[in-house]
């Protein structure tokens, strides 16, 4: 059996760390990854990490030489306070990387290449997205970064569909909210389930939350989400697109009350501050195809998977 050579790009990041740290327990892979400028974060054994710019095309030719596999995980990504105000942080570089790794990785001959983008592309409907809903009216605080994901997702169609030769197979894989452990935890950029776990475990009272805490959303723990990637890198080897999420609404307020419990803090008073920046009131997604192409079932609970994310963030004292 030949061993597969895996690039995973942003191998600094939360997917990165993550994904890594699971396929390094497999002997078929032969694993490699990049960061930019983070020198800081975990590194798992036995991966061979480059440092390297993607938003420069040569840089990435490099790192795709010989790589069978290329699991396009780097981005530029933030909480919502930097989506309303500063939205243009994730228009550029984010192209320029999704462009340059795509014709890299097509130029030096790579079998598949998986793309992880956003469930921002939908629109603002009452009902569970489907796949084939993407479009492009874009809830209005997504504008920007749902027209990047969009973008992207059509380059990776063009390189599987709308060339004649030598075609690329490229996955699109649209996640639900993730969470879990080595997330950002730090206020400028943590989304809401780390922000909220900070807030608590430190004790901060009342706790701040931005918005009426009604905000319902799809919440997948990190686990559940790598091994639907592990099933996609072994199975999966034609054009598709993928919601990769829990299937289930869950509010602010639900996820709130479930991490007082957990660390005994329902003591603590709550400040719902609806002046400071929100995304999507509403987004519910549909997994029956992913449930369908990979046999996906997510198992961990959100009680177990909130638990797992304390557990780890205190343990590694991401104050």
């Amino acid at each position: 059996m030949k061993i597969k050579n895996i690039l995973v790009t942003g191998g600094s990041g939360f997917i990165g760390i993550n994904l890594l740290s699971k396929l390094s327990k497999s002997e078929e892979f032969k694993l490699y990854s990049n960061s930019y400028s983070n020198i800081n974060f975990k590194k798992i054994s036995g991966v061979n990490y480059f440092q390297s710019n993607l938003e420069n095309l040569e840089d990435c030719r490099k790192i795709c030489k010989n790589m069978d596999i290329v699991i396009m995980c780097a981005a530029n990504s933030s909480g919502a306070a930097v989506m309303e105000k500063t939205p243009l942080v994730h228009l550029s570089p984010n192209i320029r990387m999704n462009v340059n790794m795509a014709e890299a990785a097509y130029e030096a001959g790579v079998q598949k290449f998986i793309f992880i983008s956003s469930n921002t592309v939908y629109p603002h409907v009452d009902f569970s997205v489907k796949e084939e809903d993407a479009s492009f009216d874009f809830f209005e605080k997504y504008f920007v970064v749902g027209w990047m994901k969009r973008f992207s997702e059509v380059i990776m169609e063009i390189y599987s569909k709308k060339i004649k030769l030598n075609k690329m197979v490229t996955i699109v894989v649209r996640p639900g909210n993730l969470y879990g452990p080595y997330d950002k935890f730090d206020p400028e950029k943590s989304k809401v389930i780390p922000s909220l776990i900070r807030k608590v475990v430190e004790r901060q009272n009342p706790v701040p939350v931005w918005g009426d805490g009604n905000d319902l959303k799809d919440f997948l723990y990190i686990d559940d989400f790598i091994d639907a990637l592990e099933e996609i890198i072994n199975k999966v080897d034609e054009y598709t697109v993928l919601n990769i999420a829990s299937g289930n609404g869950v509010t602010i307020k639900q996820i709130l009350n479930i991490i007082l419990k957990i660390e005994k803090a329902e003591n603590l008073k709550i400040n719902f501050d609806t002046s400071m920046p929100t995304m999507i009131p509403k987004r519910l997604i549909d997994i029956t195809k992913a449930k369908n192409y990979l046999n996906f079932n997510p198992k961990i609970s959100l009680e177990e998977g909130l638990s797992r994310t304390i557990s780890w963030y205190k343990s590694n004292d991401n104050k």
